[in-house]
């Protein structure tokens, strides 16, 4: 139960002159009453609640690193008039909480299922765009809106049922329009925040596949999943241009631009399909390619476990993963054959 007094029942008062003004659900969401000040001492509330429930992650530099992630979200984000936080709930459920007044958390189930802090930026750039749109606000105005009339009939303004009220309206999951506005922003604030441009695409596939084993958050309330994942890909590669693309066949996926290609990804490694390797492999020479001193001749191979990673310079990412799957099912003669043969076309493409 949550337990705000204040500034509650001022709001509870003036949405019931909203109520009967007709216009508690407007056309364009748009928060109408709750002011900053007040959203912040909203989501107080509600962080503590989440955190004496989940307790948070004891482990300093996860929650360092998180919090470093969301600070680079947020420094490109159109709303800085907030002060963010960003935390790991103890919890083995695979979510993420975009809370009013700048609280986001992630779950520990989360992190674990997305490991790298690219795909973990696309989580946060999608839910720092929650905040940015102020979409648990209107959330929390309409459900208001609907305790006015509920006191009205039962004459109860009871602040415990308000309480219940606003749980209620952060945990009903957020309209298609909302969703579809959370998408766009993850994108942009990935784009402009440096990090793999199909970051916002990864987490999507990889959430997809957990469609209905999570309670709420994230995609098991973010309905017509395929049209989203689409219109993503879409914002990707048409509003930003970005070079190279996946080609997605049904046993296979290959990172191409134009008639160049890489030798295609097979087989799943490390909890990434062929497709999400794809992705991730095109996106990183993306960003290679946009450093200013950038030298394909800073191309290396290191030996990782079962596959061989191509790196570049001193960045602890591989910028491809090749496994003896993928090498066989190109006519390669192994791993070590199949980089080469990567780091070539990189060159050749860089050469162009």
């Amino acid at each position: 139960m949550l337990n705000w007094k204040q500034p509650i029942r001022v709001l509870f008062l003036l949405l019931g002159v909203l109520f009967f003004s007709n216009i508690v659900a407007p056309p364009a969401a748009e928060a109408l009453l709750i002011g900053t000040k007040q959203e912040i001492e909203i989501g107080k509330g509600v962080a503590a609640d989440l955190e004496k429930k989940y307790g948070l992650v004891n482990d300093p530099e996860l929650q360092a690193r998180v919090a470093r992630l969301g600070a680079s979200i947020v420094a490109v984000s159109d709303r800085k008039d907030l002060p963010y936080t960003f935390k790991v709930l103890n919890s083995k459920e695979v979510n993420a909480l975009a809370v009013p007044g700048g609280y986001i958390y992630l779950f520990k189930g989360l992190i674990d299922y997305m490991p790298s802090d690219n795909e973990l930026a696309g989580i946060i750039g999608h839910e720092v765009g929650h905040i940015v749109k102020k979409h648990t606000v209107v959330q929390i105005e309409r459900s208001l809106a609907v305790g006015v009339l509920f006191a009205i009939l039962f004459g109860n303004s009871n602040s415990a049922i308000l309480g219940d009220l606003i749980a209620n309206a952060l945990m009903s999951g957020y309209s298609r329009e909302a969703e579809r506005e959370a998408d766009q922003l993850g994108v942009v604030h990935t784009m402009r925040a440096g990090y793999n441009p199909y970051s916002m695409l990864i987490g999507m596939e990889k959430l997809e596949a957990m469609s209905g084993k999570s309670d709420y958050g994230l995609f098991s309330s973010h309905p017509d999943t395929a049209s989203r994942v689409k219109a993503v890909k879409d914002q990707i590669m048409n509003d930003f241009k970005v070079k190279p693309v996946v080609n997605e066949a049904e046993k296979f996926s290959q990172v191409v631009d134009g008639k160049w290609s890489l030798p295609a990804f097979y087989v799943k490694y490390a909890g990434y399909s062929p497709r999400m390797r794809a992705y991730l492999t095109a996106g990183r020479i993306y960003r290679l390619t946009m450093l200013p001193d950038y030298s394909s001749d800073k191309l290396y191979i290191n030996d990782m476990e079962n596959a061989t990673g191509i790196y570049y310079d001193d960045e602890r990412e591989p910028v491809v993963i090749v496994t003896s799957q993928d090498a066989a099912a190109n006519g390669l003669s192994g791993m070590n054959a199949m980089a080469q043969l990567i780091i070539e076309r990189i060159r050749e493409r860089a050469g162009r």
